[in-house]
């Protein structure tokens, strides 16, 4: 398995992300580290990380060009081994089964979605700067921060067998989250990973579904099994969502599978995190 964390400039909370990865129950899996064009510190964090997980811990940077999710996470997914890719937000905490729960949920033919709870500001600052480790807590303390209002709902820590209902939603692709979503990698490569055609925030998940279910993938829901802690941040800047939704709605429009620009269009720029951090610009 191939977990693949995307970031970008914000080294605090991808320590945290790393630190819930490197104390999974199953440690079978490796990190690569998705970065969007962030500066030295990103890289020298990741580069401290590396010893905790014995060489399953690596990463693909290009330039900062503006937002370009849906390419960098093409990149981590040319340099990972995986057959399974769980992709993440670099801003995501998750619980210490996340993987082996991802293992036991993945099917061939189906890719999963996971949801999430917000944190509010003044826990995700406890997290960043008290040390404060939120996805070791147990359901009683989490009901304690739902009352004080630390996070926006509880349902998605709860663990629930709901069986059979996972594939009741298997072509709807509404509503599903790509901070928090497992696909095969032999799927990816059958729609050519996300469409890089999508830059600036927003859609482009959305855009990787829909041609994952014309290629015979469906959706499993991985509700009440796969939830994971979205630290606070600021509205990220949605100034080209508007282009995003046309883009979306000309794919909806069409029979397209494949992306428009996808992994195999990539270029060799991207450059390995550690060359970064010794100094590449």
């Amino acid at each position: 398995m191939s977990v693949i964390v995307s970031t970008f400039n914000r080294e605090d909370a991808l320590a945290a992300a790393l630190r819930s990865l490197a104390r999974q129950s199953d440690r079978d899996f490796e990190v690569v580290v998705a970065d969007d064009g962030s500066g030295p510190a990103t890289a020298a964090m990741v580069e401290h990380w590396k010893p905790r997980f014995s060489g399953r811990l690596k990463s693909v940077w290009h330039p900062n060009q503006g937002f370009r999710l849906a390419e960098i996470r093409n990149r981590a997914v040319r340099a990972s081994a995986g057959a399974y890719c769980i992709f993440l937000d670099g801003d995501c905490l998750v619980p210490p089964d996340a993987i082996a729960v991802h293992r036991r949920l993945s099917e061939p033919g189906w890719f999963v979605t996971g949801n999430r709870v917000l944190l509010s500001q003044s826990l995700t600052d406890a997290v960043l700067h008290d040390g404060v480790e939120p996805e070791s807590w147990g359901l009683a303390s989490w009901l304690r921060q739902r009352l004080n209002g630390g996070l926006n709902r509880l349902g998605p820590l709860l663990r629930l067998p709901i069986g059979p209902l996972r594939k009741l939603r298997s072509n709807d692709w509404a509503g599903a989250r790509g901070c928090n979503l497992a696909v095969w990698r032999t799927d990816l490569d059958r729609v050519d990973g996300f469409d890089a055609n999508f830059s600036g925030w927003g859609r482009e998940d959305s855009d990787l579904m829909i041609r994952l279910f014309r290629a015979g993938v469906r959706r499993k829901d991985g509700s009440y099994a796969t939830g994971v802690l979205h630290l606070w941040h600021p509205d990220a800047d949605r100034t080209g969502l508007s282009d995003n939704e046309q883009r979306l709605a000309e794919v909806l429009a069409s029979t397209r599978v494949r992306a428009g620009r996808g992994i195999s269009s990539l270029d060799g720029d991207a450059v390995p995190i550690g060359r970064l951090a010794q100094g590449h610009s």
